[in-house]
């Protein structure tokens, strides 16, 4: 599995500072401990980037590459800043993210192809967010079908079914994991990708970890390519790269709605069962799901 780190993000504090003061060496550091711990490639997160994006992006992807040899995933809602970044980028950059609405395909197609860049497919349309993965296929059509007219390989197209926090969208983390399952009929080039930790956005801290590690098994059983992960979760790389397969092997076990006896199992085993549960709508969530 392809991990992309999250957290050269503008919504951290100790990126911000750095990049209003811009302060190389913050960005470095945490770009060189991304790499270190295994990272496949760095999202760069600059949000709006309202003021001096053009800039400010230039001095970012040059920052981190003369640092680290890993290509980058550029995330930005700024036309001119993406582009920007493209141009400095050394190698095959990715573009986070171009959704299914025209105006968003119609800015950034074309630089995707004028950059030789590979692209996250969005799959959100004019109408908002997808309610099952019926619609999350249509617009996946939608993309793959207006990036053909530019030329774009589907090898280049990461889709992003749009993971959904489960307090507040229970239902639709379902729609994810069909989607994945789908894909392959769809796409069968493709390549796929989501924001992991947006699954457990809004829950209490202390329980986004056991959430966001069960998700990603869960979605790595159904083909998922990639994903835009905390790259400073030890236990999530360590599953990620196949060094948990007992974990792998409860919750698929648990997915597959065998007998399971919770007396048999470590308090681990138990969480990671019962976070199965809450994830596949079984247990109505709520921030106690761990001590019912």
């Amino acid at each position: 599995m392809v991990l992309i780190g999250e957290n050269i993000n503008i919504m951290s504090k100790r990126v911000k500072e750095a990049i209003d003061k811009k302060d190389p060496e913050p960005i470095k550091r945490l770009a060189i401990a991304q790499a270190e711990s295994g990272m496949d490639m760095l999202d760069i997160n600059l949000g709006p980037a309202r003021k001096d994006g053009p800039l400010v992006m230039e001095w970012i992807v040059k920052t981190v590459q003369e640092v680290v040899e890993l290509p980058l995933s550029l995330d930005t809602t700024n036309i001119e800043a993406m582009e920007a970044g493209l141009r400095v980028h050394r190698g095959k950059a990715l573009i986070n993210s171009i959704s299914a609405r025209p105006e968003r395909m119609n800015a950034l197609m074309p630089l995707a192809k004028k950059y030789n860049a590979g692209f996250i497919g969005l799959t959100i349309g004019v109408e908002g967010i997808p309610r099952d993965a019926n619609e999350r296929g249509l617009l996946a059509a939608q993309i793959l079908a207006e990036a053909s007219l530019y030329g774009i390989p589907e090898e280049d197209i990461w889709l992003d079914p749009i993971v959904l926090p489960v307090n507040s969208q229970q239902l639709q983390v379902q729609g994810c994991t069909e989607f994945a399952m789908m894909l392959k009929d769809i796409a069968p080039n493709a390549k796929s990708t989501c924001g992991l930790s947006n699954v457990s956005s809004g829950v209490p801290t202390q329980l986004r970890g056991i959430l966001n590690r069960t998700y990603l098994v869960m979605l790595k059983r159904y083909g998922i390519y990639s994903a835009i992960v905390d790259a400073f979760d030890e236990e999530l790389r360590a599953i990620a790269r196949e060094r948990r397969p007992e974990i792998e092997r409860l919750i698929y076990r648990a997915i597959d709605n065998e007998g399971i006896d919770y007396f048999s199992l470590s308090k681990e085993e138990v969480h990671y069962v019962k976070t199965v549960h809450v994830l596949m709508g079984k247990t109505l969530y709520s921030d106690s799901w761990l001590d019912i």
